[in-house]
C-alpha cells in the first residue's frame, strides 16, 4: 500500500514519529515537497519527489502520474487542505476540506462559529496599517499563521498600527486578523477520530511569555479537562466539521466558559506527540495512519491514564551565536523519564523571532507523578548552560 506524505520543511513528528510507523504499518512511503534535497538529506532511502505541494491540482497531477495512492496525508498545518482535496479526488479517506479550510483560516473559523450560534467573537481583518475603532486590547495575527508567529497583543489604535505595519513590511501580501483578546488559562485537547469515533487523549496546560507575545514556554499534560469544558470545546469542534484524523486544538478557560483560541487540525508538534505517544503507551502514529487508509478506530485504545508529563522549551532571550548548550540527553531519575533535545546547533546565529524559532532545545519528561515530573525537570535545567553571545 502506497502512503503519500506532503511536506514543507522536515519536522520532528515526520522523521521520528510518522515516517517510522509507516515503516511498521508495512506503507510504501513517496514524500511530495517542495524542499526536497532537506529530506532527502534528513532521510536518504526514503522517496522523495519534488512538487509545488501548496497547489492542489500539482499534487493532484504528481499522484496520477506516479503509483496509484492508498493514502494521502500530511501532518502540515499549511497542506491540510491540499491534501484533503486530493484525497477526495482519488476517493481516499480524508478529512472534509471545508472543514481544514476553517481551521487554517483563523477568520473564516471566527465567522462560522458566529454564524452556527456557537459563539462570537469581534474580529476583522485588514490587509495595510490602519487604526481601528476596536475593543483594546486586541491580539493581531497573521490570518493563516501558526506557532505565535507574528502574533502580539496591541493596547490601541496606535499601537495596532505600529504593529502591523512591522508584520506587513516582514510579509508583504499577508492578511492579518484583529480580535478581541479572550481572556483565561490557555489549554489545549488532543483528539483522535475517524469520522465516526472521536476519542480525546487529554490535553495541556500551556504557560506562556509574559505579553506582547504568546510564546509558549512549558506545557504540563492533563489527563481530563473538566467535563463542561471538554464538552463545550468538542461542540465547537462538532460545528466547524472537524472530526478525523488527529486534531491539536487551543483554548481558554474563563468563569467556566471555553473559547477557541485556534485549531491545528493535526497531530500537536514540537515533540509533544512524541511525548504523548510515549506517556499514554498508545501507536499514536500508526492509528492516525490508519484513520487515513480507512481503517476505523478501535472503540478503545487502551491508552494509560496514570502518567505526568511535561515539557520544557529554554528561549533565546536576545539574537546572537550559540556558543555553549547541552548535548541531546536521555536519561531516567528518581522514576521521571528524561529526554533532552537541541533544537539549534552550537555556533548558529539566529535573530530575536518572539516565537518558537527561539526554542534552543526541548525537554520532554514522563513520569507518574507530576510534583516529581516537576522537580525533576526543573533541577535538570539549572543545571544546564546555553550561552549566547552577541
Amino acid at each position: 500500500m502506497r502512503l503519500y506524505l506532503l511536506a514543507l520543511n522536515p519536522t520532528d513528528s515526520v522523521t521520528e514519529g510518522f515516517r517510522p510507523a509507516a515503516a511498521r504499518l508495512g506503507l510504501d512511503v513517496t514524500v511530495l515537497t517542495d524542499r526536497p534535497e532537506a529530506h532527502r538529506r534528513t532521510y536518504p532511502e526514503a522517496e522523495v519527489l519534488e512538487c509545488d505541494v501548496r497547489d492542489f491540482r500539482a499534487v493532484i497531477t504528481r499522484i496520477s502520474t506516479h503509483h496509484r495512492p492508498d493514502a494521502v496525508f500530511t501532518n502540515s498545518d499549511h497542506l491540510q487542505t491540499q491534501a484533503a482535496l486530493a484525497a477526495a479526488y482519488f476517493g481516499l479517506p480524508g478529512k472534509d476540506w471545508r472543514a481544514t479550510l476553517r481551521a487554517k483560516d483563523k477568520a473564516e473559523m471566527r465567522r462560522h462559529l458566529a454564524a452556527a450560534g456557537v459563539d462570537t467573537v469581534w474580529s476583522t481583518e485588514i490587509t495595510r496599517p490602519v487604526a481601528l475603532d476596536a475593543p483594546y486590547p486586541c491580539v493581531l495575527k497573521p490570518r493563516e499563521g501558526v506557532a505565535s508567529e507574528d502574533v502580539v497583543l496591541v493596547d490601541g489604535p496606535e499601537d495596532l498600527v505600529t504593529r502591523s505595519k512591522e508584520i506587513l513590511d516582514r510579509r508583504p501580501g499577508t492578511v492579518l486578523v484583529v480580535e478581541e483578546y479572550l481572556p483565561g488559562e490557555l489549554h489545549t485537547l488532543e483528539t483522535l477520530g475517524d469520522g465516526q469515533v472521536r476519542h480525546v487523549l487529554g490535553g495541556f496546560h500551556t504557560e506562556l511569555s509574559p505579553p506582547p507575545y504568546f510564546i509558549e514556554e512549558s506545557l504540563v499534560f492533563v489527563p481530563a479537562h473538566p467535563e463542561p469544558v471538554q464538552a463545550q470545546v468538542l461542540a465547537q469542534l462538532d460545528a466547524l466539521g472537524v472530526g478525523f484524523g488527529a486534531c491539536h486544538t487551543e483554548f481558554v478557560v474563563h468563569a467556566g466558559r471555553a473559547r477557541l483560541i485556534e485549531i491545528n487540525y493535526r497531530a500537536i508538534g514540537d515533540q509533544c506527540d512524541l511525548l504523548l505517544a510515549r506517556l499514554l503507551d498508545v501507536p499514536l502514529f500508526e492509528h492516525i495512519l490508519r484513520t487515513h487508509l480507512g481503517e476505523p478506530l478501535p472503540a478503545d485504545l487502551g491508552v494509560r491514564r496514570d502518567g505526568a508529563a511535561r515539557l520544557e522549551y529554554p528561549c533565546a532571550d536576545r539574537a546572537g551565536t550559540l556558543t555553549e548548550a547541552p548535548a541531546a540527553t536521555e536519561l531516567t531519575v528518581d522514576g521521571v523519564h528524561l529526554t533532552y533535545r537541541p533544537l539549534r546547533s552550537t555556533g548558529e546565529r539566529h535573530g530575536l523571532y518572539r516565537t518558537n524559532r527561539d526554542y534552543l532545545g526541548v525537554l520532554r519528561a514522563t513520569g507518574t507523578d507530576q510534583p516529581t515530573v516537576d522537580r525533576v525537570s526543573a533541577q535538570f535545567l539549572a543545571a544546564r548552560r546555553w550561552e549566547i553571545q552577541p
